[in-house]
Formats: structure tokens, sequence, C-alpha cells
């Protein structure tokens, strides 16, 4: 029997007229959210970064070259508003990871580019990254993160509809 399991013996007692069954599963995810993401920030944090310069850098780095990206591109990918993309934008520049440079195509359009040092960063930190989140799963066999990543998509696609 684990927390949740707990709260939700809990709720039965207290209130049994409530179907409280999907409490269980949304309480587990939250948990297992909560667990990765601090164990994901210690990563970035090794690497200086926190979650916010780690999306910026990585976003860019897999763009393809010159891993350079407009604002409003980076906003889209990652579904943050103009103020907060800046703030962390600004941020990356002062430690020398991303430049704002002007587009050779459009010089009107201000591109935000990967510098060297961004992208050695990027990709040192991206390696760690990965062998992390496949420590985080290592209690699932290959089926079992199979259907949980299928699972977890179904959930993520209802959303959209």
């Amino acid at each position: 029997m684990d927390a949740v399991d707990k709260i939700i013996s809990q709720w039965e007692k207290e209130r049994p007229d409530l179907d409280v069954s999907a409490m269980a599963p949304v309480g587990r995810l939250s948990v297992v959210a909560h667990h990765f993401s601090r164990q994901m920030g210690k990563v970035f944090t090794r690497h200086g970064l926190n979650s916010a310069g780690f999306d910026v850098l990585a976003t860019l780095r897999r763009s393809p070259p010159p891993h350079a990206l407009t604002a409003g591109e980076l906003m889209e990918s990652m579904m943050i508003t103009s103020g907060t993309m800046t703030n962390r934008i600004d941020q990356l520049v002062k430690a020398g990871h991303v430049v704002r440079k002007s587009d050779a195509s459009d010089a009107r359009r201000i591109l935000v580019k990967l510098t060297p040092k961004g992208k050695r960063l990027i990709d040192k930190a991206v390696t760690e990254h990965v062998v992390n989140q496949a420590t985080l799963l290592e209690s699932l066999d290959e089926s079992e993160r199979e259907t949980l990543d299928h699972l977890l998509r179904k959930l993520l696609a209802s959303r959209s509809s």
C-alpha cells in the first residue's frame, strides 16, 4: 500500500458516495511527475542550467544547423509567453550560450543562435539527461514502457479534442 492507496482509502471511508477511482492514477502521475522533475533538475543543475534554460538550448540544438530560431519559433515550440521567452533568452545570452543576430535573409527578423559554448554544454547535458531518463524508467521492462507511452499519448491526445 502506497501513499495514494492510503488517500483513496480515506476518501472511500469519508465519502463513500464519491467514485474516487480516477484519483489513484492521477495522484500517482502527479507524484511520479514531481519525482521525475526533481531528478531531471539535478542533472540540469550539474550543468549550470535549470529546466527552462535546458529547454531553450535543447530546442535550438535539435533544430537543423545553424541551430538558430526566432524567439517566436522558440515560443511556439515551448508554448510559453513572449515575456517568459525574453527572460530565458536574456539569461542564456548573459551566460554566453546563445546570441541574438539578424537573419541574413530578412534583417527585420532576429534569430537566437546557439554559440559553440552553448552547443558543447547542451551536448553534455542532453547526454546525461537521456541516461537519467532511462534510469527513471528502469523498473519497467520494454513492453511496459511501450504500454505506458501508448497510454500517456492517448491521454495527451484527448486533451486536444
